[in-house]
């Protein structure tokens, strides 16, 4: 709907569309000079140069009424300059007046434009040849609007140099920050009580730009046995060419950590909790404070808890972070991921990450800040789901062994119990075959083995289930099943008694 040449708004006066634009660029009966004018019929226009003429665009009523209701909002999105919507009526000195209003309320870019009710509509276009001065204010959008910009500008010269002098806030350039992407950073802020967040392309990339911003060359890192399968490779593969060691203990292994601390110059502590995909609990309170004795820090992935069933900044931790992902985006449809804490840590981090880039984009920024508004229904129904089935499983002659940590016979049930309100959707478990340790053993360090036959009696056991998709990732509606060296079944928003009974069918299958 763009047009070519330089156009300003005039209202002819009886307003009588014409049948055919005028596209001669005749100069306008008043002076041409720029700035604001009153035209015909006492009607602001905006003079833009020496050529002007009105255009006047009919369009099917449906059109224009959707495209009236939603100008002011997006009329920084669009290819024109000003949308505005005006009415048109079988009396011509009330739709002059109903104009007028429209573009004097466009103008102020604050108040809303009324359109009144006429038997046709009408919408006048009007392009600048720079929009640069010339936008509205998105004020009262009840969503969040998405800015796909790379850059940011400033209206004069002095306005650059206060920013160059810190005289001025501006994101300056995309990679730096993004209106979107600051809404969803605070509202992960809010949700774990932190003073700033990181928000990025994936839950790797807050990994890797928080070890490399904290960790200085020839540092020491903690980790624990049971994570992210990449986590661990970045850690034993890239980061010892940066001379970075790093020292491997169980999650519950306390004195391992005070043998590290004391043997080794700690920078960080980092590990999951619950881990992945055994769901261990690491006893967040007691490894902080033994890790701040000794000036290290402490990261902790919450991934699996979730900011609302885990506060890990609140026992003590330095840094949580996220695969936004699974539960916080909720819904398989983006990938992203976050870090929260301090203001000090987390700008020595930010900092990296302009350098780096890894920035998520302003439309993933907008489907994370639409998860977070079902965060809480959705993990209310999958802490119930899974610690149900948890027990169902536990109970069935079929299944060897159950790790949830909701279950008194996990390993950390009273600790998780302790630091946690929920324990998430997550259930890993062990189909009985006749060689359980062999099937774990095969597949984790044999990956070739496929033809095992206890295997294949799992696989059986997959196959047979109608409802999860096998796949990758958790934390979404959907139910997903995965299996590595055990069985691990994310259960989604799907009824419990759906998934009770489809589960217990595929069980009956072996």
């Amino acid at each position: 709907m763009a047009v070519s040449s330089t156009f300003a708004r005039v209202f002819p006066s009886p307003f009588e569309c014409r049948s055919d634009p005028d596209f001669s660029g005749a100069p306008r009966p008043e002076n041409a000079s720029s700035g604001r004018k009153i035209g015909a019929g006492g009607v602001r226009s905006y003079g833009g140069g020496g050529l002007s003429s009105s255009l006047i665009l009919r369009f099917p009523p449906n059109f224009v009424r959707q495209l009236s209701t939603k100008a002011r909002r997006n009329c920084s999105n669009i290819g024109v300059a000003q949308v505005v919507a005006a009415s048109w009526s079988n009396n011509p000195a009330a739709a002059a007046a109903a104009a007028a209003k429209a573009v004097d309320a466009t103008s102020a870019a604050l108040a809303p434009v009324e359109v009144a009710t006429g038997v046709e509509e009408r919408v006048l276009v009007e392009e600048s040849c720079s929009e640069r001065l010339g936008r509205g204010v998105v004020s009262d959008a009840l969503t969040t609007p998405i800015f796909n910009t790379s850059a940011y500008f400033f209206k004069t010269t002095a306005e650059l140099i206060d920013f160059k002098e810190k005289r001025r806030a501006s994101f300056e350039y995309g990679r730096y920050g993004n209106y979107t992407t600051v809404v969803a950073e605070e509202k992960i802020s809010a949700l774990e009580g932190a003073e700033s967040t990181l928000i990025s392309a994936s839950g790797m990339t807050a990994s890797i730009v928080m070890l490399l911003a904290l960790v200085p060359a020839g540092g020491h890192i903690v980790t624990t046995t049971d994570c992210y399968r990449k986590t661990r490779i970045f850690i034993e593969t890239i980061l010892p060419k940066m001379g970075i060691t790093a020292t491997v203990i169980d999650p519950a292994d306390i004195e391992g950590l005070e043998s590290a601390l004391n043997n080794n110059k700690v920078t960080l502590f980092f590990t999951e909790s619950p881990t992945n995909p055994f769901l261990r609990c690491v006893d967040i309170e007691l490894v902080s404070k033994l890790c701040h004795d000794k000036g290290a820090l402490v990261c902790i992935d919450g991934t699996f808890a979730t900011p609302l069933n885990q506060k890990a900044l609140s026992l003590g931790a330095d840094i949580v972070l996220h695969s936004a992902t699974k539960y916080i985006g909720g819904h398989n449809d983006v990938i992203a991921g976050c870090i929260s804490g301090s203001e000090k840590l987390i700008s020595v981090v930010r900092n990296l990450h302009h350098i780096l880039g890894g920035l998520l984009n302003p439309n993933a920024a907008y489907l994370i800040i639409r998860g977070m508004k079902t965060l809480h229904l959705r993990v209310q129904q999958q802490n119930s789901t899974g610690l149900r089935m948890a027990k169902v499983l536990e109970a069935h002659p079929k299944v060897n062994r159950v790790y949830y940590p909701g279950l008194p016979s996990h390993p950390e049930h009273q600790l998780a119990k302790r630091q946690m309100t929920g324990f998430g959707g997550v259930v890993s478990f062990e189909v009985s075959t006749d060689n359980c340790f062999d099937l774990q053993l095969a597949f984790s360090y044999f990956p070739s083995l496929l033809v095992d036959g206890d295997l294949l009696k799992t696989a059986k056991f997959v196959d047979a289930l109608k409802i999860p998709y096998i796949a990758p990732s958790f934390g979404g509606c959907e139910s997903i099943v995965d299996q590595p060296a055990i069985m691990s079944y994310c259960f989604g928003v799907e009824d419990f008694e759906d998934l009770k009974a489809d589960v217990l069918q595929a069980l009956a299958t072996i």
